[in-house]
């Protein structure tokens, strides 16, 4: 698998201890995909005052990518921290804490989107490497039914 980092991510995974090679990429949404896969699937990296960054200042730009990231099969953003720190204010930013959850709350509702509080960075890269190693397997899986039940059509024709 070969995993396309975003050129503008400033903080990406190495993903050194798994087997891949990454390549960096233009993506239209998120920070992380596969190559040949960018328009079906994105991981979206955040730290949690980055998280609160996106709830705040930067509230209308992040909105409009999850907004774009509805047109891909598959979308996540990945919390570098738990439910628990959010929910607890343990972050840089004035917003209060139950207005922090509930706006995820409600992103996930409206947008799709799942939030998925990691708990740290080194979790992240491991949620983050499987979810993009799960979806390509399943589109292998697909691929390999689908050429399978074409075959029997094939010998009728021939």
């Amino acid at each position: 698998m070969i995993i396309a980092i975003d050129n503008r991510e400033q903080l990406a995974y190495s993903f050194k201890d798994y087997d891949c090679t990454v390549e960096a990429a233009t993506l239209n949404v998120g920070d992380y995909s596969i190559i040949g896969f960018t328009d079906k699937i994105a991981c979206e990296r955040k730290s949690i005052d980055d998280l609160l960054g996106c709830l705040t200042s930067g509230r209308g730009r992040f909105e409009k990518e999850l907004a774009r990231a509805r047109a891909l099969d598959r979308f996540c953003v990945i919390v570098e921290a738990s439910f628990e720190d959010l929910a607890k204010g343990m972050y840089r930013s004035q917003m209060r804490p139950h207005s922090a959850c509930q706006s995820i709350i409600a992103w996930q509702v409206r947008y799709g989107t799942p939030f998925i509080f990691a708990g740290s960075r080194k979790a992240g890269e491991y949620y983050t490497h499987s979810f993009l190693s799960k979806y390509l397997y399943e589109i292998e899986q697909r691929h390999r039914m689908a050429t399978k039940a074409q075959s029997p059509a094939k010998s009728a024709a021939a």
